[in-house]
């Protein structure tokens, strides 16, 4: 999947192939975090578009699916896909990574397509989380959202 994702960019002259290859690696490395011990709580609101805009192949997306049901299953974390008939309660439009420090202070992370931007301050990092907090209530919980992806696996809405 993130290798479909950024050989698409290279195709479209985005990037070269040496920072699709840094790009996939980065993000097999990010993975490797959550086998640490111990390992961190990751709690994820997925907007339904992920699930249903096909990357790559049918075989890529379906393992993707399936990756995904596995994360689901893991003991430290939460998965949850907020649907599009969430419409407007849907607080944020593009990606966000809220992150809880050892010694419990805030950073935020949000990405554009030029750049990423790290924030540390809480006056900013706080309206982020309540927003987040919003998000979560709003989702379906992680059972019927894991049920959703399986849905789509076997090729039904």
């Amino acid at each position: 999947y993130a290798e479909a994702l950024a050989h698409s960019a290279v195709k479209r002259g985005a990037i070269s192939s040496e920072q699709a290859d840094e790009r996939v690696s980065l993000i097999a490395e990010r993975q490797t975090v959550l086998q640490r011990q111990p390992p961190p709580l990751v709690f994820v609101v997925l907007d339904e578009g992920c699930l249903r805009r096909p990357i790559g192949s049918p075989k890529v997306m379906d393992a993707q699916l399936a990756r995904l049901v596995e994360f689901a299953d893991l003991h430290n974390t939460v998965l949850q896909v907020a649907t599009f008939d969430m419409g407007v309660r849907r607080p944020f439009n593009l990606p966000i990574t809220l992150l809880t420090m050892p010694d419990r202070s805030l950073m935020s992370y949000a990405e554009s397509a030029q750049q990423g931007h790290l924030e540390r301050e809480s006056t900013s990092v706080l309206p982020l989380l309540t927003a987040y907090h919003q998000l979560q209530a709003e989702a379906p919980s992680q059972a019927p959202s894991v049920a959703m992806i399986n849905q789509l696996r076997k090729g039904t809405p």
